[in-house]
């Protein structure tokens, strides 16, 4: 038995035929250290309520629940995984909901209390998404205080990536626009079942309030996209596909028209936007 008086995940995931289907990005953390230490990232748990993605066979979810956290709400698209889960749930009763559900389509804000936290070790096939899903809430500040979220150590990079560095794009922007992003820990390949190929990453995000001027995002997208999708042209060329001069609308804000966009700042990047607000195409 462990801690928390559940049996072993091992012996879990053999009881219930888990084994960690590539299909839906599945990479099981079986070392209950391991998963407290994530908790434990996410700061005190104790007065909220906490959203996990993709459970699996319970291991964050124990360490979540074993941290103290109020309560968890789970979701969970794989079926084989709910009767462990169900285990889970009736040795904390009360404080574990699961919602059997794509996270992509779940509005998750509608089953908790705002001011939750969101801690999963995300699949990696929608990892990105579902970041950008959560970054892109039309309420900002939304319900969440933080996430504090597992990646592969390439996508951990874009996210907190400074500009000028290869890693530095349209995810970083938009990360570090909306949210102060730190990599907190690796975890390596090892602590998986089964090993993931690379390096992973826990990734805390802290929601940055919203500024009065601050461009609507669809706007920043287009800049971003533009201004990324060709990065290997300068400015006045790629972003042509946004403004009709773009030479005139980068010397509006201070911005050398002959540069390229891993070269600006995210502050460059909401000029720009709130360019495109004031003279669309």
């Amino acid at each position: 038995m462990s801690d928390d008086g559940l049996p072993p995940l091992r012996d879990v995931i053999a009881s219930h035929g888990l084994d960690a289907r590539k299909s839906l990005g599945q990479h099981f953390l079986l070392d209950l250290n391991l998963t407290r230490r994530i908790a434990r990232a996410a700061g005190d748990l104790s007065s909220c309520d906490v959203v996990e993605i993709g459970p699996g066979p319970g291991g964050l979810t124990r360490a979540l629940l074993m941290e103290g956290a109020r309560r968890v709400v789970a979701v969970e698209r794989d079926a084989r995984c709910v009767a462990a889960l169900g285990e889970i749930a009736a040795a904390y009763p009360g404080r574990l909901e699961l919602i059997e559900a794509d996270a992509m389509q779940v509005d998750e804000g509608s089953h908790v209390q705002p001011g939750a936290r969101i801690v999963a070790n995300l699949p990696y096939n929608i990892s990105t998404a579902l970041l950008l899903k959560w970054l892109s809430l039309d309420t900002w500040p939304s319900w969440f205080a933080s996430m504090t979220l597992m990646f592969q150590r390439e996508v951990a990079e874009r996210i907190v990536a400074a500009p000028g560095t290869k890693s530095y794009g349209r995810l970083s922007v938009i990360s570090q626009w909306r949210a102060k992003a730190a990599i907190v820990f690796d975890v390596d390949p090892r602590a998986f079942t089964p090993p993931p190929k690379v390096m992973s990453s826990i990734v805390h995000l802290m929601p940055r309030e919203a500024a009065p001027d601050d461009p609507s995002l669809a706007s920043v997208e287009k800049v971003t996209a533009a201004a990324f999708g060709q990065r290997r042209k300068m400015l006045r060329a790629s972003l042509k596909q946004v403004f009709r001069d773009p030479e005139a609308h980068c010397a509006a804000v201070g911005i050398d028209p002959t540069t390229r966009a891993e070269r600006l700042t995210v502050a460059d990047f909401l000029s720009l936007a709130r360019r495109l607000e004031m003279a669309p195409r």
